[in-house]
């Protein structure tokens, strides 16, 4: 049995996921670039469609993905825990916006 049957995960979900696992503690990527890092430049609504259905949360931390202009985001959890999760983890927010220095890149 494929992976994606086992949850009813798409091929592309897996490896937006295997990318999200790799973005370090104090760091975040966009929906974006993860878009990008997959050879699929305009699917950064997909990324996060996927990101929003994840089933291997925390272990997959798709709190580490924000918006490209730095802002948040959306999370399944409400953004406050999101907001919560990133500056536990030293990420740092200027005016709800995640700082240029947090951002990593693959």
């Amino acid at each position: 049995m494929a992976q994606e049957d086992i949850y009813h995960i798409s091929a592309f979900a897996f490896k937006v996921y295997d990318l999200v696992i790799r973005i370090p503690k104090g760091k975040v990527s966009s929906y974006g670039d993860i878009a990008r890092a997959l050879g699929e430049p305009g699917a950064a609504r997909a990324v996060g469609r996927a990101l929003n259905k994840n089933p291997f949360s925390p272990q997959v931390p798709c709190h580490r993905v924000v918006k490209s202009n730095g802002l948040v985001g959306g999370f399944f959890d409400g953004y406050n825990k999101k907001l919560r999760l990133l500056k536990q983890e030293g990420v740092k927010i200027k005016q709800n916006r995640v700082a240029r220095e947090c951002f990593y890149g693959f």
